[in-house]
């Protein structure tokens, strides 16, 4: 099985004071679609950075992060996850933010990144809302294995 981690972003839910609805949602579907999941809470800021560096090292192929993402002073998801990504996914951030704003104005507000590390994997920073994260199994879904086939090198079908 490949290793795919779920980072929860939210100093809340690190500190129990809130729970998370998000984390269950996003582990459930990579488990359906055949990943091996571990979800880890974290408070936001730099133990985002730290935890994101620990899942790269433990040889996780797929990091999706839910939380962190807003304008907030204490939103600093995309600060801790760019100096681990090698190349942008623009087009997926762009696709996310297009997605929400269906929904709510809001969505504009967000600053997730998605990208690929030198060392392949993929890391995608969702929203911390359970609309956001529906939002980000929706663009990911059709895209997930193709994306992890050409990291792998393999041609277009």
């Amino acid at each position: 099985m490949t290793i795919a981690v779920v980072l929860v972003c939210s100093t809340r839910a690190a500190a129990g004071e809130r729970p998370d609805r998000t984390g269950p949602v996003l582990a459930g579907w990579l488990t359906d679609r055949g990943w091996d999941v571990e979800t880890r809470v974290v408070a936001d800021g730099p133990p985002v950075g730290a935890a994101l560096a620990h899942a790269l090292e433990g040889g996780a192929r797929l990091v999706i992060t839910t939380g962190g993402t807003g304008v907030s002073p204490t939103d600093a998801t995309p600060e801790q996850t760019a100096p681990h990504l090698a190349r942008l996914l623009p087009g997926i951030a762009e696709e996310l933010r297009r997605r929400g704003a269906h929904a709510t104005a809001h969505a504009l507000l967000s600053r997730g990144l998605a990208g690929v590390t030198a060392s392949g994997a993929i890391v995608v920073n969702l929203p911390g809302s359970p609309g956001g994260v529906r939002d980000g199994i929706a663009v990911l879904d059709p895209l997930l294995d193709h994306l992890v086939e050409q990291i792998a090198g393999g041609d277009h079908a």
